[in-house]
């Protein structure tokens, strides 16, 4: 009995198309790794990184002792 060892001939696997698609099937692959390790690290705010103007020095809430 023979085991076949190849189902798809060696000439078609090295064809311009099936290259194509390998390489797109390669980039859409880190996509998705990209934005599996991003859902998993937290979340950046940027404008935590500036102060802005129009932030208050002080506290104006009815309870003055909640910064601690």
């Amino acid at each position: 009995m023979r085991i076949p060892t190849s189902v798809i001939p060696p000439e078609t696997l090295v064809s311009r198309p099936v290259q194509v698609l390998a390489a797109f099937v390669a980039v859409n692959t880190l996509i998705y790794v990209v934005l599996a390790v991003m859902s998993l690290l937290p979340k950046v705010y940027p404008s935590n990184w500036f102060t802005s103007r129009n932030r208050r020095s002080q506290t104006r809430s009815i309870h003055p002792n909640t910064n601690k």
